[in-house]
């Protein structure tokens, strides 16, 4: 009995410290795609994009609203809209959903640049395919950023318009951004 009070009298002398996962947030992350024709090159931004990132499970989401995305020429935005491309009213938004698969390695804590790799689930006109990208997360005053720069397939979202491998790229770079509260 002796032993059981001496325990729990260290037990409750001690100081726990217990860490909260921590949820950060932004609704102006940036997407920009670039497709590369020998035309000429389409590129488009959006700044509408929402995101979340968990500190210790590494999950991450990005949603964006498909007719977010501005174009220098107007004809552009019109055609990129309609139903023999990104079928905007039909299929809204894109979203991803995945994981930063080594988040033990980044310190929220210090700055610092961390390289990171994302697992997930992208999903553009309906079709969800698994996406994996190199990235990076800045931690700058107690701030964080995430970056990444992958392409993709546009025939593995559907996209088979008669435009694509002539006047628009198989291709497309896709750079994602987002500053987070």
């Amino acid at each position: 009995m002796k032993n059981i009070a001496i325990l729990l009298a260290f037990l409750l002398s001690c100081t726990y410290v217990v860490h909260a996962q921590k949820t950060y947030a932004t609704k102006t992350a940036q997407i920009k795609f670039l497709s590369k024709t020998p035309a000429e090159d389409i590129e488009a931004v959006n700044n509408q994009v929402e995101s979340r990132l968990v500190d210790k499970s590494g999950q991450m989401t990005f949603a964006l609203l498909i007719k977010g995305f501005k174009f220098e020429n107007e004809l552009m935005q019109d055609h990129f809209n309609k139903p023999d491309y990104m079928d905007s009213d039909k299929y809204p938004k894109a979203t991803f959903k995945g994981v930063i698969t080594n988040i033990a390695t980044v310190n929220f804590a210090k700055d610092g640049a961390y390289p990171v790799m994302v697992d997930g689930d992208l999903t553009i006109r309906g079709v969800t395919q698994k996406t994996k990208a190199a990235g990076l997360i800045i931690i700058e005053k107690g701030k964080v950023i995430s970056k990444s720069s992958f392409k993709i397939k546009l025939k593995q979202f559907g996209l088979t318009g008669k435009d694509i491998g002539t006047v628009i790229a198989n291709d497309m770079e896709i750079t994602v951004s987002a500053k987070y509260e």
